[in-house]
């Protein structure tokens, strides 16, 4: 008899711990189901905030998701607190019952979940939250630094004449009377509209063809001395330049004292220049300058073996070199003028750091 007794207290032990186990069973599930609802509806509310404030700009699109986040965090605060308030009430009901509606809950968030809008929902919340990180990481002092550096591991030859170029153009602005080029560009408002429609018809960039605009006539049209007329000064265009400006304007003449039409043609001639040179912009610049007569740049790189501005150069003694220098720094010029309506003097506190930040029109940032 006190074996069987001793047997059945055992039993009776074993039982207890099983049903002493039973509940953390139970809470752990239920904790899981609930995470696993919280997290799909959170990306659902993200990524149908990320695609609302898509392409707002950089705080208009991080700062709502910003403030999402945390408002998020305060509702799954509060909802928190209020399911541990009616779990109590439920568990006085059936100690399974809360188990069962979190199980209910996460089986309808996985129900949702396998929308077809969801995925993307999830891809537009990833893409929000790379760019985010990516803003706060390039934000540091040093990125700009770190950045050109590789680029110039990587870039080789042609990253070093790039970051050359650069140089050059901001040293140009440093040097630009200010006071006259706000002048230059204030003349130029009226024939901003012209100028932004040529160079969207030629799929040129329209800061790099404004800047063309200010190196040639300050944005004076006049016909001079040396036989150039109109806003862009055009001497001997190109005849290609020239039938692809008169196809575009639909005339049968182009009038070089037509604005419109000069600039369509300066837009075209670079265009032109710019596929000759195979997307290099400080050579196309240099051979728009240097015009078509004797075969042009071309011509002279063949002759020479030149394969780019760095080997060209001394071959250009009396040529205009700093040409793509002038038109780059009054396109840099113009693109601080549109975005801070004025002027800043390079030299004065961070502005140098900031104008190198705000990149050359034209070059690759």
């Amino acid at each position: 008899m006190a074996v069987r007794g001793g047997a059945g207290r055992r039993r009776r032990r074993g039982g207890s711990r099983r049903l002493g186990r039973a509940p953390w069973r139970r809470v752990t599930l239920e904790a899981v189901a609930l995470v696993a609802a919280a997290l799909i509806a959170a990306i659902a509310l993200l990524g149908e905030l990320a695609r609302a404030v898509a392409g707002r700009g950089i705080w208009l699109h991080v700062v709502p998701f910003t403030g999402a986040v945390l408002g998020l965090g305060i509702a799954a605060a509060l909802l928190l607190r209020a399911w541990l308030i009616a779990r109590a009430r439920l568990a006085g009901y059936a100690s399974r019952a809360p188990v069962i509606l979190a199980l209910v809950v996460a089986a309808l968030a996985l129900l949702v979940s396998r929308r077809p809008a969801f995925r993307r929902e999830m891809y537009e919340l990833q893409a929000l939250v790379v760019a985010a990180l990516a803003l706060l990481v390039s934000q540091r002092p040093a990125f700009r630094r770190e950045m050109y550096e590789l680029q110039a591991l990587v870039g080789g030859t042609a990253e070093a004449e790039r970051t050359s170029v650069a140089h050059q153009v901001w040293a140009a602005y440093r040097r630009t009377d200010t006071a006259q080029m706000l002048r230059v560009l204030e003349r130029a408002r009226v024939y901003e509209p012209t100028v932004r429609e040529a160079a969207a018809a030629f799929g040129v960039d329209p800061e790099v063809l404004m800047g063309v605009g200010a190196a040639e006539s300050a944005f004076y049209p006049r016909d001079s001395s040396d036989g150039g007329r109109g806003l862009f000064q055009i001497t001997a265009p190109p005849a290609e330049a020239v039938a692809e400006a008169r196809r575009r304007l639909h005339v049968r003449e182009l009038d070089a004292l037509n604005q419109r039409h000069n600039a369509f043609l300066a837009a075209a001639t670079l265009r032109l220049y710019l596929d000759e040179m195979s997307g290099d912009l400080f050579l196309a610049l240099l051979a728009y300058n240097i015009g078509p007569r004797n075969g042009g740049l071309r011509a002279a790189m063949q002759q020479y073996g030149a394969r780019d501005f760095v080997t060209v150069q001394p071959y250009l003694q009396n040529l205009p070199r700093d040409y793509p220098i002038r038109v780059l720094a009054a396109a840099l010029a113009y693109r601080l003028w549109r975005t801070d309506g004025r002027l800043p003097r390079y030299e004065e506190g961070d502005n140098a750091a900031r104008i190198q930040q705000v990149g050359v029109p034209g070059l690759p940032s």
